[in-house]
């Protein structure tokens, strides 16, 4: 699967982690900033990550901040992302099952590292139930 993945200095610790992990999973995966713990405006690197999905170039996303709220509103502008808001296995699973998400967004200062994999993973391997939830979804995509 390719995946991009992008953070602000909130998530850049975690994004690390991930980064690496989808990679020895055999993921291929870009990196797309930030670089360091510095302090930077989260949107100049959430937004080219859901760009880059919207448009097809990866199949997948996944955006880190220090809550993921921030980051979840700036994907979820771009038409076509489904983004996730996830701090739990059971949150990613059903954001994938129920809606689809394209993209997770993962709050390093709220998520303990102890399930960090664990909610990636679970995201990456749930397949979307469709259903009732695939007709409402494709409203929501439609131009």
């Amino acid at each position: 699967m390719r995946i991009a993945i992008g953070s602000d200095h909130a998530g850049f610790a975690y994004k690390a982690i991930i980064r690496d992990a989808l990679r020895e999973w055999g993921h291929d995966v870009t990196d797309m900033g930030t670089d360091s713990t510095e302090q930077v405006d989260y949107p100049t690197f959430i937004r080219p990550v859901a760009e880059a999905v919207a448009r097809g170039d990866f199949d997948r996303g996944v955006v880190l901040g220090g809550s993921g709220n921030g980051e979840a509103i700036v994907a979820n502008r771009v038409k076509g992302v489904r983004c996730a808001l996830t701090w739990s296995v059971e949150a990613a699973r059903l954001g994938r099952a129920h809606n689809d998400a394209n993209v997770i967004s993962i709050g390093e200062r709220l998520v303990p590292r102890e399930i960090l994999l664990e909610i990636v993973r679970t995201w990456l391997d749930t397949p979307f139930e469709g259903g009732r939830h695939a007709r409402r979804i494709e409203e929501i995509d439609a131009p």
